[in-house]
């Protein structure tokens, strides 16, 4: 697969991935009715290398979906990794590792599985949501996404109306969304003209039985 991508201008081009540390680093922000985010710039330093390898080693799909009664092209490329398929990098594993020991959340919000989103242009997006636990939103759950590649802007919002925030986020950064959030707030990354480059985005989720959700 061939994309244009512009590299972060601090990044080694021989260097392996690595993550830096949590503890201290991650800035919370505290929305609504029991929700929040946390916010890690540049978790994994290095980051165009794991980018670049994902993107080539990666068994990408094109999705289709059914939506107002035709069936239609999911506009981003997808990819999943359940327990027990193994990660296609070991830095992965590695993430999952940290954010569980820094979370140390119970058994059934412990990070299990990853998502991958392979976002190549503005064109490619994800409509706004909140992330499904079991058949409905009703239990709080946590989601972690560590981006790599370009930065894309993650919209986050209310439901049924109220400010908007912008994350941009890409090069390694990591956003952690946890509490109510996935039943109190929705989130996006919305198709943009501007220029920007691919990206990839890999959500760390606990399993619920019967779990659906889109990818962010």
């Amino acid at each position: 697969m061939s994309l244009a991508f512009q590299g972060s201008l601090f990044d080694d081009p021989l260097a392996e991935p690595t993550l830096d540390r949590l503890s201290g680093t991650v800035r919370r922000i505290e929305l609504n009715d029991g929700a929040w985010v946390d916010l890690r710039a540049g978790w994994v330093s290095d980051s165009d290398a794991l980018f670049e390898r994902l993107a080539a080693d990666v068994p990408w799909r094109a999705d289709r979906r059914e939506m107002y009664e035709r069936v239609v092209d999911v506009p981003r490329l997808v990819s999943f990794f359940g327990p027990e398929s193994g990660y296609p990098h070991p830095l992965l594993d590695r993430a999952q590792d940290q954010l569980n020991a820094f979370y140390r959340a119970p058994d059934e919000q412990v990070f299990r599985t990853a998502g991958l989103c392979f976002y190549r242009t503005g064109n490619d997006s994800v409509a706004w949501h909140g992330d499904r636990v079991g058949s409905a939103i009703e239990r709080d759950t946590m989601v972690a996404i560590v981006s790599v590649g370009a930065a894309r802007t993650l919209s986050l919002r209310p439901k049924g109306g109220g400010e908007t925030l912008r994350f941009p986020l890409g090069h390694g950064d990591l956003i952690v969304m946890g509490g109510s959030c996935q039943r109190t707030h929705e989130h996006a990354i919305l198709k943009t003209r501007q220029s920007v480059g691919p990206r990839i985005s890999i959500q760390f989720r606990p399993i619920w039985p019967g779990t659906r959700s889109r990818r962010t």
